[in-house]
C-alpha cells in the first residue's frame, strides 16, 4: 500500500507559548514521579520486612495431612498440584487434565505506522513531516481503523468471530490442601496445546473454522492470509509438583498478614522455603529498580519540558536552536540525576532511618575527609633563583 505523508508548520508564536505551557505540566511530572520514587522506596523497604519477617516465622510442614496445631501460621508445604477434573473450553470442544486453560484469538489487521521528522526553520518556526505506512499484523484486539490518517486507508473488521479467554480448574489439591484461586493464578509454565479436531465444537465453530498446524484457523489459506482471517491457538499449565508459603487456614490458605505487608508465595517444583523467600527478595530488588528507572526517565521528560522555552527562543537561529537544545538536554539530565538522588536519599533516610542517615553521614565524611587532604596537600617546592659567583677580576679589555 502507498504512503501517505502530512507536512505542518508551526510557527515561532506558538511554538513558545507550547513550549511556556509545557513548563507548568513539566513541574507537575516532576513533582509526581517524586512521590512516585518516594513511594517505591517505602515499598521496597516495607516488602523487604515483610518478606524478612516471614523467613523468621515459616514453619514445615506435610502436604499429606492437615495439623490443626498449624492453623493461622505461615507454613511451607511441597507437593504434587493435582485437579479435581478436565478444563473445559465447551465452545471448541477442547477438555484437557489442566489448572489453567487459555484460548488466544488473534485477527490479521490493518496496523498504521508513523515516522516523523522535524526540522527547524529561520525565524523559530518548525516543518514537521510524518510518513503514515500500512501493514497487515496479527493482532490479539481489534484495530480501530476509523483514526487512521489515511482517509482512503482500507478499514478493518469492527467484531471478531471469538474473544480470548481462560479457564481455571475448580479444584486444585496439593496433598490434603486446597489452593485458593489467588494461588492458583500463581503457578506458571504455560505450554501450547496442539489442536487435533474440531469434532466436539460447537455448530458456529464448525462451520468457520477448521484445524491447521495444531490451531484452530478461520479463513481460507493459513499460509497466505487475508484481512479479517482469524487463528485460535490453545495453552494449558498442566499438573505437577509446587512449593507453597501461606497462611494455614483450615485445608487452605490466606495471605499472612506481616507488619509490613502480606506475605504469599508459590514457585513450581519442590523449593526449599529458604530459597523462595530469596527469589521473592530478588525480584523485589528487579521492581525496586524498576521503578527507579521510570523514574529518572520521567524526570529527564520533566526537566525537559521545563527548559524546553530556552532551545524554542535559540532556534530563530536554527544552528542557535541546536546548541541550546544541547545543553538544555545536558543541564536536564544532572538536574533529573541530582533530583532523583536527593529523593531515593532521603526516602531511604525516612523509611530506614539509623542506615540512611548512617550511609549519609559517611558520605559526608568522605567528602569532609578528601576537602581536608587536598587542603593539607604539601606545597610542590621550588628551586631559589640562583645568584652569579662574584667576580674578582675585571674582564680584560677588548681589544
Amino acid at each position: 500500500m502507498s504512503q501517505f505523508v502530512e507536512v505542518t508548520r508551526q510557527g515561532f508564536g506558538s511554538r513558545a507559548k507550547g513550549s511556556i505551557g509545557g513548563v507548568f505540566f513539566g513541574f507537575i511530572l516532576v513533582a509526581g514521579t517524586v512521590a512516585l520514587l518516594f513511594w517505591g522506596e517505602g515499598r521496597a523497604v516495607k516488602r523487604y520486612k515483610a518478606l524478612k519477617e516471614g523467613a523468621g516465622a515459616v514453619v514445615e510442614v506435610s502436604s499429606a495431612k492437615v495439623d490443626p496445631a498449624m492453623e493461622g501460621k505461615l507454613v511451607h508445604i511441597s507437593g504434587d498440584a493435582k485437579t479435581s477434573g478436565p478444563v473445559s473450553d465447551a465452545e471448541f470442544g477442547v477438555s484437557e487434565d489442566a489448572i489453567k486453560l487459555q484460548r488466544t484469538v488473534e485477527m490479521y489487521q490493518w496496523v498504521e505506522n508513523v515516522k516523523s521528522e522535524t526540522k527547524n526553520k529561520v525565524g523559530g518556526g518548525t516543518e514537521t513531516v510524518k510518513t503514515y505506512s500500512y501493514s497487515k499484523e496479527w493482532r490479539g484486539s481489534l484495530v480501530d481503523s476509523s483514526s487512521f490518517k489515511d482517509p482512503s486507508a482500507p478499514q478493518n473488521p469492527k467484531t471478531m468471530p471469538f474473544e480470548s479467554a481462560s479457564f481455571l480448574a475448580n479444584g486444585v489439591t496439593v496433598g490434603a490442601f486446597s489452593l485458593p484461586k489467588f494461588l492458583i493464578s500463581k503457578i506458571s509454565g504455560t505450554e501450547t496445546l496442539p489442536i487435533a479436531s474440531l469434532d466436539k465444537a460447537s455448530a458456529a465453530v464448525k462451520e468457520k473454522a477448521k484445524v491447521s498446524n495444531g490451531s484452530v484457523y478461520i479463513g481460507n489459506d493459513p499460509n497466505v492470509p487475508n484481512l479479517g482471517d482469524v487463528r485460535i491457538t490453545f495453552g494449558i499449565i498442566r499438573p505437577g509438583p509446587v512449593s507453597v508459603v501461606a497462611q494455614q487456614k483450615g485445608n487452605s490458605f490466606v495471605s499472612y498478614q506481616a507488619k509490613t505487608g502480606n506475605v504469599d508465595l508459590l514457585s513450581r517444583g519442590i523449593v526449599p522455603a529458604a530459597e523462595m523467600f530469596q527469589a521473592a527478595q530478588e525480584a523485589n530488588k528487579v521492581m525496586t529498580w524498576g521503578i527507579r528507572i521510570v523514574g529518572f526517565v520521567l524526570l529527564l521528560v520533566g526537566f525537559g519540558l521545563i527548559l524546553k522555552p530556552i532551545s524554542v527562543f535559540a532556534s530563530v537561529l536554527p544552528f542557535l536552536g541546536k546548541i541550546a537544545a544541547a545543553g538544555t538536554g545536558i543541564i536536564g539530565f544532572l538536574l533529573a540525576g541530582i533530583v532523583w538522588t536527593v529523593t531515593v536519599a532521603f526516602a531511604w533516610i525516612f523509611y530506614r532511618p539509623i542506615l540512611g542517615i548512617g550511609i549519609l553521614v559517611v558520605t559526608v565524611g568522605l567528602v569532609v575527609l578528601a576537602i581536608i587532604k587536598l587542603r593539607k596537600a604539601p606545597e610542590v617546592p621550588t628551586m631559589p633563583a640562583s645568584t652569579p659567583p662574584p667576580m674578582d677580576d675585571a674582564p680584560p679589555p677588548l681589544a
